[in-house]
């Protein structure tokens, strides 16, 4: 399999996103990084249900028009099953879940090796979701686990938008 040159050098560039969530369940900000293959995800949401883990994902468009329904499906561009952000085989937009503390803060601090922010199927512009429940990562029996991971309502969501590159340990 050949692999075009500009998509390879396209995404070993450093490259940084940024999110504000806001919705009727949570509010917070998210810091995407880009690091060659690697994507770092890092950040805070408030007001989710204390001591829960809430489903957290990236949706197919960056659309807030109607709240964060309108940001559709998560981003799946290859057609896989819901799954684990360890799965081989996922929707690009699962990122799994983030776990709320007694105050119903999550603090996010995820590495991912299927996310881009550049390329061919890139997260830029797309929205970050948080949801209400936790999501079953494609494994709990429901209708809905292989297409949503059975994570309930959204409660906040953001556009990724370009951001100042920081650095990350």
């Amino acid at each position: 399999m050949q692999i075009p040159l500009l998509a390879t050098f396209t995404c070993a560039a450093q490259l940084a996103g940024m999110v504000t969530i806001s919705g009727p369940g949570a509010s917070g900000w998210v810091h995407l990084q880009q690091n060659g293959h690697k994507m770092r995800v890092t950040g805070e949401i408030r007001g989710l249900n204390p001591n829960q883990e809430h489903g957290f994902h990236i949706h197919e468009f960056g659309d807030l028009s109607d709240g964060c329904m309108s940001t559709g499906a998560h981003y799946n561009p290859f057609g896989h099953d819901h799954g684990a952000p360890s799965d081989k085989n996922r929707h690009i937009g699962d990122l799994g879940n983030v776990k709320a503390d007694e105050n119903g803060v999550a603090r996010i601090d995820i590495k991912d090796c299927v996310a881009r922010l550049c390329g061919e199927h890139s997260v830029m512009g797309r929205a970050v979701v948080v949801h209400y429940g936790t999501d079953d990562l494609g494994r709990g029996g429901h209708d809905d686990s292989k297409k949503t991971g059975h994570a309930g309502g959204r409660a906040g969501c953001g556009v990724i938008a370009y951001a100042p590159l920081r650095l990350l340990d």
